[in-house]
C-alpha cells in the first residue's frame, strides 16, 4: 500500500444558492473549480430558518448526477417525471439527471437545524442523455460496517466487501466515517480514482500527523493506493468521497453540464421550450 499525498486543501466558501439558500462551497468555488468527475460539492448548514426555509424552487438539469445526504433535518423534492418524497436524516438522494429533469428541493428543519450536503458528479459523453431516475435511499438501508474504534456508512462503492447501497452509473466510492479519539482509519482504493475527504466534525491527522485537516476544509490527495487518517484530539467525522476520472471535455451552462457549448445551448432551448 503506497499512501496517498496531501495535494490541496479548500476552505468552504460561503455564499447564497437558490432562493436564498446560504451554503458553503468547497468544489466549484475559486480555489477548486473542478476535480474530475466531480464538479461541485455544497454543504447546507444552519439553525437559523431564514437561512435556508426559500429553498430551491423548479429549476432544470441535464447531463450528471446530484447526490443528496442528509446529516439533520428534512427535504422535501418534487420533479417533472412526476416523482416526490421526503429525506430524513440519515437518508441519501441520488438523482440521475441524464437528458433533463426540472425538480425542487425544500428544505425543512428539524428541531430548528438543517444540516447535508449536495455533490454533483459528472456523466461520460454517452450516459449524458439517458432517461432522468431517482434513488431515495433511505438512512435504515445504507450498510454499516465496524471497524475498531469507529463505524462506517457505506453510500456508494465498496467497504472491505461491504457494497454501498446507491446503484452509481459510475464508479463512485461515498463513505461516512465515525472515528473515536486516536483511531487509525486506513482503506485501499484503486489508484485511478481521484480522492477527497472532508471532515464535518473533529481534527484528522493525515499520515505521519505532520498534517493535520478540520472540520470545513476539504482535502484533495494525490496518487496512491492508501489512505491513513487519525482522529486526533477527540472523536473524528469524515466523508470519503471518490471517484475515477472521465476525461472528457466539460461545458457548463449552469444547471447544465455537457461536453461542448453547442449542446449547453442545445440544453437551453430545450428547456425553454418544454421538451425536458
Amino acid at each position: 500500500m503506497t499512501t496517498r499525498p496531501l495535494l490541496k486543501t479548500v476552505t468552504g466558501e460561503e455564499m447564497s444558492e437558490g432562493a436564498g439558500v446560504r451554503i458553503k462551497r468547497y468544489i466549484g468555488n475559486r480555489q477548486l473549480n473542478l476535480i474530475d468527475p466531480f464538479l461541485l460539492l455544497d454543504e447546507f448548514k444552519s439553525n437559523d430558518v431564514a437561512d435556508f426555509i426559500a429553498g430551491f424552487p423548479p429549476h432544470p438539469h441535464r447531463g450528471f448526477e446530484t447526490v443528496t445526504y442528509m446529516i439533520k433535518g428534512r427535504s422535501r423534492h418534487k420533479d417533472s417525471t412526476g416523482a416526490e418524497g421526503l429525506l430524513e436524516p440519515g437518508d441519501v438522494q441520488w438523482m440521475t439527471a441524464g437528458r433533463g429533469v426540472v425538480h425542487s428541493e425544500m428544505p425543512e428543519a428539524a428541531d430548528g437545524e438543517i444540516w447535508g450536503y449536495q455533490l454533483w458528479v459528472n456523466l461520460p459523453a454517452a450516459q449524458k442523455m439517458i432517461a432522468p431516475r431517482y434513488q431515495d435511499i433511505d438512512s435504515d438501508s445504507i450498510p454499516q460496517v465496524q471497524i475498531p474504534g469507529g463505524r462506517v456508512r457505506v453510500i456508494a462503492g465498496d467497504f472491505q466487501g461491504t457494497e454501498g447501497a446507491a446503484e452509481s452509473l459510475t464508479d463512485i466510492t461515498y463513505l461516512d466515517v465515525d472515528l473515536a479519539a486516536g483511531t487509525r482509519f486506513s482503506h485501499d482504493l484503486a489508484d485511478s480514482q481521484i480522492l477527497l475527504v472532508l471532515p464535518v466534525a473533529g481534527e484528522l491527522a493525515h499520515g505521519a500527523g505532520d498534517t493535520v485537516l478540520s472540520a470545513g476544509q476539504l482535502a484533495t490527495l494525490g496518487e496512491g493506493t492508501g489512505i491513513d487518517l487519525t482522529a486526533t484530539a477527540g472523536p473524528a467525522r469524515f466523508l470519503l468521497i471518490a471517484g475515477a476520472p472521465i476525461g472528457e471535455p466539460i461545458a457548463r451552462g449552469g444547471p447544465f453540464v455537457m461536453n461542448t457549448r453547442q449542446e449547453i445551448l442545445q440544453a437551453f432551448d430545450d428547456y425553454q421550450n418544454g421538451r425536458f
